[in-house]
């Protein structure tokens, strides 16, 4: 299993979810996705996301003013 890092900082909705399922795409189930984000709406709207694509959100915190969401993925790319 590996952690990828996606950077979205300075990015707005929706921006964010965007890219982040795209990059959802690309991993390999059991892998987690390590998302970071200053748009605030990125507080709704991931974890919107994640429960479309049906993957887990393990982790959602805020660092400063950076919002940090750690996605793993279940399910194989489609």
């Amino acid at each position: 299993m590996t952690d990828t890092v996606l950077n979205l900082r300075g990015l707005k909705c929706p921006l964010p979810a965007l890219r982040t399922r795209k990059a959802l795409r690309s991993v390999a189930p059991g892998d987690i996705l390590v998302v970071e984000c200053t748009d605030p709406m990125a507080a709704i709207d991931i974890p919107n996301l994640v429960r479309e694509t049906g993957d887990v959100l393990e982790m959602q915190e805020r660092r400063d003013n950076v919002l940090v969401f750690g996605i793993r993925k279940v399910r194989p790319p489609a």
